[in-house]
Order: structure tokens, then sequence, then C-alpha cells
């Protein structure tokens, strides 16, 4: 009795142990700005009434989906995990978790997200969740071995998620909603560039071709956080202009965009070895706060 009694909590822990294994293969933090993009995106969509039933749905299933591209691109990229100091502790080049078993993770998640998102949301929803999961997986995800405009590719799933929300909301594609996807899509280069310059080394080893592999003087990868920060300014001044927010967003995106910028040519005149965990930070702070004026704001 007291053996089978001691076994319990070694049951229990390795329980927790497998959830938390399966958990950290959906990319929980990333997947978290998925969700909070999709949230604005429904909530700025929204017209005189905001479905709660609707919300939960269009979540649900974009988590979901959001969960399998992170599961199958883990899946796909396991020996190339393996070789990276940062990621050699996921799931997969661990050993806690077996292949086939992240494998049908991916492909049941996908499937009754997409199909959760077209019954409960609309058609229109689930065929760009489906999109952005493809596009990840297929286009973006082995492009990293083959060149560095990878994250010119990745970069376009990355800033579909508020448009989802948006046509959860509308069941269709505005300006306003390309003017969303806008900003979350130039946002993207500065942040990125700066984590890839920081890992270097470790994209190296793991023969993935990003721009600060072939860039050792850090000169291009500074050039381009100015020049997409320099526009993403000038677009993020766009919801103001098309009325979809007023002028209290106006100065707070002009007042985010320049010290975005101002990081960013830090990088490129001081020099990106110095600055590039500051344009990080920078970058982490600009969209939840870009995305809270929107919302307090919304016309």
């Amino acid at each position: 009795m007291n053996a089978v009694v001691q076994a319990i909590p070694g049951e229990v822990s390795r329980e927790r142990s497998r959830f938390a294994d399966f958990l950290e293969l959906t990319k929980p933090r990333l997947n978290m700005l998925v969700l909070l993009t999709t949230l604005a995106g429904f909530y700025l969509g929204s017209r005189e009434s905001f479905g709660i039933a609707l919300l939960v749905h269009t979540l649900l299933g974009t988590a979901l989906v959001a969960a399998s591209a992170s599961a199958l691109n883990q899946y796909l990229e396991r020996d190339a995990d393996a070789r990276m100091r940062r990621t050699a502790g996921r799931p997969l080049p661990a050993g806690r978790i077996q292949p086939y078993e992240a494998f049908w993770f991916g492909v049941v998640t996908v499937f009754v997200g997409t199909a959760h998102l077209a019954i409960a949301v609309n058609l229109l929803t689930a065929l760009l969740a489906w999109f952005t999961w493809f596009s990840y997986l297929f286009f973006y995800t082995p492009m990293k071995r083959e060149s560095w405009l990878n994250t010119l590719v990745g970069a376009i799933p990355g800033a579909i998620p508020p448009v989802i929300g948006w046509t959860a909301a509308r069941n269709d594609v505005s300006l306003e909603a390309l003017a969303l996807f806008g900003v979350l899509f130039l946002w993207q280069f500065p942040h990125f560039y700066a984590i890839a310059w920081r890992y270097r080394d470790d994209y190296a080893r793991a023969g993935f071709k990003m721009l600060s592999t072939e860039d050792p003087s850090g000169a291009r990868s500074a050039r381009q956080m100015a020049a997409f920060a320099g526009l993403l300014l000038i677009v993020s001044l766009l919801p103001t202009m098309l009325r979809l927010t007023g002028a209290i967003y106006l100065v707070g995106a002009v007042v985010l965009g320049t010290a975005y910028l101002g990081a960013s040519l830090c990088c490129l005149l001081l020099g990106i070895e110095r600055h590039a965990r500051r344009t990080f930070l920078v970058s982490i702070l600009y969209l939840p706060l870009l995305l809270a004026l929107m919302t307090l704001d919304k016309n």
C-alpha cells in the first residue's frame, strides 16, 4: 500500500512534465503575441456590438492553428534545434517528446482549429488562418536554409493575425485591415534583425542563412533595421488617416515610432553590437503600446 501511495506523486509529476513539454511545443510566448494581435484586430473590426462568443471562438481556433504551426516547425527543424544552444533544450531535440508525437499533435490541432474557425466564425477567417499556417511551414521554414530573404517571407504570415481578427468580426478585408497588416509586417524587421544579430553564431551552427550570418560587420543589418523602422513610422499613421483611430493614437504612434526609429539608428550610427539588445527591448514595448493606443482611441 505504501509503495502505491509513494508512486502516485511520481506519476503526477511525469504527467505534469509531459503537459509542460507539449505546452512548450506550442511556443506559448510567441503565440500569446499571435492572440494579442488577433484580439486587437477583432476589436478594431467590431462595429456597434462586440461579440464575446465570436471572439472566444476566434481565439480558440487561432490558438490551435498557431500551436500546430509551432509544433510542426519544431518537428521539421529538430536537427537544427539540437545544434543551437538556445534551442537544444526544447522537447524534441532533448528527447522528451518523440517526433511522431509532435507530428500528430500538429496535424490534429491544425485540422481541429481550421474546422472550428470555418464552422464557428466564417470561411474567410479559416482560410486566412490556414494560409498563415501553410506559408509559415512550407515557405518560411525551408527558406531559412536557402536565403537570408526568409525574414521577408516569414514576415507575411507573422503579420496576418490582426487581419484574422478583423475578418472574424467583419468577414471582409478592407484598407483598415491592410493597414494593420502593414504595421505588424514592418515592425518585425528591426525586432528580428536584433535577435538574429545576437544569436548569429547559433544560426550559423544550425545552417540557417540569416542576414546576420552573412554580414560580419552588422552594417547591412543595421541599415535594414533603420529603413524598416522609418517605413513603420509612416505606415503606423494610416489607421488615423483611414479614420479607424483618432488624434490621441496619432500622437502616440509618432512618439513610439520615433523611439523605435531612434533605437534602430543607434545600431546604424553607433554600432549594432552595442545597441541590438536595446532595439530588441524597444521593439517588445512598441507593439503592445501601439495596439493599446489603437484600441483605446478607436473611432
